[in-house]
């Protein structure tokens, strides 16, 4: 079920991950804005269809038509599904009991599942050693990094933390059915487009009948520009990169995002809001290094050859 795929990364593709952590990075702290003004149902339902609407804007510029083979339009569902209805649900849900931190930490437990899945349903991304030692000492860095504080609140609320494992599960097997897309010739920017679309079309009748928008007050400012920011950055560009990275490197390199996320969360409250790094953060990004060095793999032949 899948194409042939580069799994050492190259430049370009550091690139987009580093550049789709950085989108990603910013969507917790634009979450915790919104959640004070609207319900999960709702927020998550303007994030995609805000961006389904900019992404069709930006696929007619450049000449692109939505496809017109329902097979296609069953696969856009089904991720959509998986990438956005359930785990962004799960998520903003999960936020409204648990802190941005702990939901960070349980999110980069992704490429854990991901090894796994991908493993077992794609020839060419089958379990190593090393990406499972890479991606162990990702996670482990991950959770330095976050500090003790994160996981105060391991426990307290266990329904809410399931749920945030739960969207990092349907994030993972989302990596591995969207490597078809490639295969069936649908440009990454369309795929977008199509995949929260769909998620709109889910969407709109819970949020309709659960929220009811219209008896809602009107939200502040602060929380239009957050839903704002969080479709158009965090989701419509966002998934245009996941997509073309999905097609070049693979489900289990492009989840690898997830390890990325904390890092630039916190190098965008430094550099932002003036927030201080301490031991535990460089640690932490020292470990998350060797787990996609150990990954990439490059370097861990370099040494054996040697």
């Amino acid at each position: 079920m899948s194409s042939t795929i580069d799994h050492t990364m190259g430049a370009r593709d550091w690139m987009l991950l580093v550049s789709l952590s950085l989108l990603w990075g910013g969507s917790f702290f634009l979450i915790e804005l919104a959640i004070t003004g609207l319900p999960p149902l709702t927020i998550v339902l303007l994030r995609v269809s805000l961006a389904a609407a900019a992404l069709w804007i930006y696929a007619g510029l450049r000449g692109l038509n939505p496809p017109r083979k329902p097979g296609a339009w069953r696969a856009f569902l089904t991720m959509g599904c998986l990438n956005n209805v359930a785990p962004f649900v799960l998520i903003v849900w999960g936020q409204t009991h648990i802190t941005s931190g702990l939901a960070s930490i349980l999110n980069a437990t992704a490429p854990l599942f991901t090894i796994i899945v991908a493993g077992l349903l794609l020839a060419d991304e089958r379990i190593t050693l090393a990406k499972t030692l890479g991606v162990l000492a990702g996670f482990s860095g991950v959770v330095l990094m976050m500090g003790p504080a994160a996981l105060r609140g391991v426990g307290s609320e266990l329904l809410a933390q399931c749920a945030i494992l739960l969207a990092a599960f349907c994030y993972a097997c989302a990596g591995v059915f969207g490597r078809r897309f490639q295969r069936m010739g649908v440009d990454p920017v369309v795929t977008a487009a199509g995949q929260v679309t769909a998620s709109s079309l889910v969407l709109a009748p819970l949020a309709i009948g659960f929220d009811q928008p219209w008896l809602l007050p009107l939200p502040s400012i602060l929380v239009i520009a957050a839903i704002v920011i969080l479709a158009l950055l965090s989701t419509a560009l966002a998934y245009i990169l996941y997509f073309r990275l999905l097609a070049t490197a693979g489900a289990t390199n492009l989840l690898l995002v997830t390890f990325l996320i904390p890092i630039s969360a916190i190098l965008l409250g430094t550099l932002l809001l003036g927030e201080s790094l301490s031991g535990e953060h460089y640690l932490g990004m020292g470990l998350i290094g060797l787990g996609l060095v150990a990954i990439d793999g490059r370097a861990v032949k370099r040494l054996v050859k040697r």
